[in-house]
């Protein structure tokens, strides 16, 4: 199972913030665990990093980043990506960015907490409390 992780999703689990940071965590789990491969945009790196400079140190930012790393897949923005984006009628270009990037990673689900975003989405797009959820189903 492939699970693309978007940018709001990477911060909460990296920032730690409540009330969302639990189900990011246990998303994360899954891939500690090898039941899921987690994958990100480039893109999400620069942007978390950016949000958690502004609540901890640089230095913590990117020791949460490096170690993020090791249990996720980065998926690299690209022309094609861009120009997908730039053509897909997505209102919102950074949106766009990351679901060519989920397609582009083969990913399965989209997990973000903005679904509504995602409307053009051929993939499913589930909040992290909606995929645990579905697991214990």
């Amino acid at each position: 199972m492939r699970l693309f992780l978007d940018t709001n999703v990477m911060l909460d689990l990296l920032g730690m913030r409540e009330p969302f940071f639990v189900n990011a965590a246990r998303i994360l789990s899954l891939a500690d665990r090898g039941k899921a491969h987690i994958s990100v945009s480039a893109l999400s790196y620069s942007t978390t990093d950016y949000f958690l400079k502004k609540i901890q140190s640089p230095a913590k930012s990117i020791e949460a980043l490096r170690k993020f790393k090791t249990i996720s897949d980065i998926i690299a923005l690209d022309e094609t990506i861009i120009e997908k984006s730039l053509n897909s009628g997505f209102l919102d270009f950074e949106d766009a960015l990351q679901y060519y990037s989920a397609i582009k990673g083969g990913c399965n689900y989209i997990i973000t907490r903005n679904v509504k975003d995602f409307k053009k989405s051929e993939l499913p797009v589930l909040t992290p409390d909606d995929f645990i959820a579905l697991l214990k189903n």
